[in-house]
């Protein structure tokens, strides 16, 4: 694992707090997209004008990044990237640069921050697989409130709403996977897991779902295992559970060696096991990165790819 790596595994896994040090995890260029923190008033009216209750977003503000082709009168997707523990929004943004792809792959987005623990470390209290620091913090409420205020603001493409989540952010995309399937069309979790206990996920609708996870994740296991005493799934458990939410048929097929998406591994390391056909709206993928690590090294394409597979993955019309 290389020092850049290390550090954002060190930052974004231990319950501590992390000091100024993270600036060199940030890759310095200029993103093209406009980040804006009060929204302008579109010209056509919203998918949604249901606005959320202020208290659920007044201690929590973020950022709208808004591709330069928007102009109020085409909707476009809503991507929200989920950090990891320990680690802000901003940081989990400049390590995987999604936004960099806003104006190419033409998407708004947003990467809000979760509460801070007792060890001052920002997380998300996802599911009962990880790292509910905080029982009493509602954070599958407060990330449909901010789905909801930035389709209050903007024109969203409600086929297209999708969530990208790191680790504890990978275990929330689940979390709101399984709350709000009426409103999540795909998530891609990275080197997470679902629930445990597969009773408490009860998903109105189909989610297409991918998880990206290494064999060598010494953190969340890829076979299953503890993370700071509380158990979670495999890799390959959480994908056949959505496969069932999804109504997916027959077995899986894998294909090896299909994607480039670690640099620190020679030639296309990832395997991609997939379940189809599955209702529409939904589809079940394992991307395994053979011997890849808890904090990927990313390749010139994994940002691409994670994109690409969003897009290609919106909620049926009705």
């Amino acid at each position: 694992m290389r020092l850049a790596a290390a550090a954002l595994a060190i930052c974004a896994l231990t319950v501590g707090a992390c000091s100024g040090e993270h600036e060199a995890l940030t890759r310095s260029t200029e993103p093209t997209a406009v980040v804006l923190n009060s929204p302008p008033v579109p010209t056509l009216l919203p998918v949604s004008t249901s606005v959320p209750a202020p208290d659920l977003l007044a201690d929590r503000p973020f950022d709208v990044v808004v591709p330069t082709a928007y102009d109020g009168s085409t909707p476009m997707p809503l991507v929200v990237l989920l950090h990891g523990l320990g680690i802000t929004g901003a940081m989990q943004e400049n390590f995987f640069r999604f936004q960099d792809l806003a104006d190419s792959r033409g998407f708004l987005m947003v990467s809000p921050d979760g509460t801070r623990n007792a060890d001052g470390s920002p997380f998300w209290n996802a599911t009962d697989a990880c790292c509910g620091s905080d029982a009493s913090v509602d954070d599958s409420s407060y990330l449909a409130a901010v789905i909801e205020r930035v389709q209050a603001d903007y024109v969203v493409d409600a086929q297209r709403v999708f969530l990208i989540g790191y680790s504890n952010g990978g275990f929330m995309s689940y979390r709101m996977a399984c709350d709000h399937a009426e409103v999540i069309a795909a998530i891609v979790s990275i080197n997470a897991a679902s629930f445990l206990d597969r009773a408490q996920c009860t998903p109105a609708d189909p989610v297409s779902v991918v998880e990206i996870h290494g064999t060598d994740d010494e953190t969340i296991a890829y076979g299953g295992g503890t993370f700071a005493g509380t158990q979670h799934p495999s890799a390959r458990q959480t994908v056949a559970q959505w496969a069932d939410y999804n109504e997916c048929q027959g077995a899986p097929t894998v294909t090896e060696a299909t994607l480039d998406l670690d640099r620190a591994l020679a030639g296309k390391e990832t395997n991609v096991l997939r379940y189809d056909p599955c209702a529409p709206g939904g589809a079940a993928e394992l991307w395994t990165i053979m011997g890849g690590e808890h904090v990927p090294e990313l390749s010139s394409s994994f940002s691409e790819e994670v994109i690409d597979f969003l897009l290609a993955h919106p909620k049926p019309l009705a």
